[in-house]
């Protein structure tokens, strides 16, 4: 995805009320245990593959593929042999 697509996704982010709109790139095979954020997130995978499980839940998401975690709710994070790079949106407030 192109850089005039980020801006697209920051600035509708903005006026949704998300206070923050960064790229995250995380090295391959990555993992991140169960965890909570401060701030509710909503997310679009544009490279790489990831694996987001929230509660019961796993799902496998590819470039393309978006998600959304509300503040406070546990999650964990795996990515790809490739890694992956995503657009996230973040809400503090």
């Amino acid at each position: 995805m192109s850089a005039t697509d980020f801006e697209s996704f920051r600035l509708q982010s903005l006026m949704e009320g998300y206070d923050e709109v960064l790229e995250r790139q995380w090295a391959p095979r990555t993992l991140l245990d169960m965890h909570t954020h401060p701030f509710a997130a909503r997310s679009v995978v544009t490279q790489g593959e990831m694996w987001l499980t929230v509660g019961d839940l796993t799902r496998q998401l590819r470039p393309g593929d978006s998600f959304e975690v509300e503040r406070g709710v546990p999650h964990a994070e795996r990515y790809g042999a490739q890694g992956a790079v995503c657009w996230v949106a973040r809400r503090h407030g």
